[in-house]
């Protein structure tokens, strides 16, 4: 019986261990120590974001983000359906609704050209997701973001070292949110940052990442107590934390190169299938550069993705669906709203597999779950 290929194995640079030791040494187990110091300052650099504020995960950016736009019972706020649920639960959780608004068909990223319509005066923010490392169109976005008075938040939870015509992504809104989760392309375990790229709201932002107090402003000499000054909680990341993702960061561009390695092994290898109707790739609009997060593959019916998903589980191979629509969910029927018909969100999630991509993946592994896809598809019945 052939090895379990996973859909994802955390990439370790060698330099982790090391790096921890460190953190250990300097007595500094909490946040805000200096390989978090460190971190905040090479993304700054990376992005030109106006400040990155480590955090103990996406969700963490996310909800400091709501709490910055202070959002509250009756307001609304524009995002897919198709996404993680904390890009609305982050917004539940204030009390304001999250409206969902269907996808692309090409990128199966928020419709820009749909936004307009859902826009109503209860809309405070628009919360775009940057699915599998593609861009949104920001430029859309950010000019209807502006015609309304509207704040932008990105969720770019997938978006570390992508791009839209060298801008990164996280750096269009007034706020972005990152993830450093073990399947993400820079890893600490569990771990994000919020990227505020709208100077008035930096000040606010290390007050209710710090439990609602103004320490940080204490640490720089500011103030000569601290004190609590307004809401907030514990978002602060571990420098434990931080000093696995610091050797994660110090490798960024060759964890990418390798991951768009393995990306484009599969879109070459599935060519053909695409020209036959027998499953679609991803599609890469001209000018974004992607970060090969994840590679999917859009099957003809929900069946054959059902059918696929089987047969990879026979043969070993780690391929998964994705989403189930938030409107469909218990929680997003009680909570959030959609805005008309989601057709699009319905159809592709239903017929979209992933397939393993993890930095490690060897060559031998890539080839196996190519010739996977390739011998069911060409013959369904195939079971290795």
């Amino acid at each position: 019986m052939p090895n379990e290929i996973p859909f994802n194995r955390p990439y370790k640079t060698g330099d982790e261990a090391g790096y921890i030791e460190q953190a250990l040494a300097n007595g500094v187990l909490s946040g805000n120590g200096p390989f978090g110091q460190r971190c905040e300052g090479e993304l700054e650099r990376m992005t030109g974001t106006r400040r990155a504020l480590l955090a103990t995960s996406c969700t963490s950016a996310l909800e400091i983000a709501a709490m910055l736009l202070d959002l509250e019972p009756g307001d609304e706020v524009i995002m897919p359906s198709y996404t993680f649920v904390t890009t609305a639960t982050s917004v539940a959780r204030t009390g304001a609704k999250p409206v969902f608004v269907d996808i692309r068909d090409d990128t199966l990223n928020l419709d820009e050209r749909l936004i307009a319509d859902a826009i109503t005066p209860q809309t405070k923010a628009i919360a775009p997701v940057h699915y599998a490392g593609v861009g949104c169109d920001m430029s859309a976005i950010m000019d209807l973001a502006a015609q309304h008075g509207l704040a932008v938040v990105e969720d770019a939870a997938q978006g570390v070292m992508a791009d839209i015509d060298g801008k990164p992504l996280g750096t269009f809104g007034d706020l972005a949110a990152v993830s450093f989760h073990e399947t993400k392309n820079l890893t600490c375990g569990e771990g994000g940052a919020l990227y505020i790229n709208n100077p008035s709201m930096i000040e606010r932002a290390e007050i209710l990442r710090e439990k609602g107090t103004n320490r940080a402003q204490f640490f720089r000499g500011a103030v000569d107590k601290y004190t609590w000054v307004d809401t907030g909680s514990s978002y602060v990341l571990s420098d434990l934390n931080a000093a696995y993702l610091w050797a994660q960061i110090e490798h960024a561009e060759e964890i990418t190169d390798r991951r768009l390695d393995i990306w484009q092994r599969y879109y070459d290898a599935f060519a053909d299938l695409e020209a036959e109707g027998l499953l679609r790739r991803p599609h890469i609009p001209e000018g974004y550069r992607h970060n090969a997060h994840m590679f999917y593959i859009i099957l003809p019916t929900a069946r054959q993705r059902d059918d696929m998903l089987r047969v990879m589980r026979q043969n070993r191979i780690g391929a998964v669906f994705h989403y189930v629509p938030l409107h469909t969910s218990p929680a997003g029927r009680k909570l959030g709203r959609p805005h008309g018909e989601l057709a699009v969100t319905d159809d592709l999630s239903a017929r979209l597999v992933r397939l393993p991509l993890f930095t490690s993946m060897t060559d031998d592994e890539t080839d196996r779950v190519i010739d996977g896809v390739l011998a069911h598809l060409k013959a369904p019945s195939w079971v290795g």
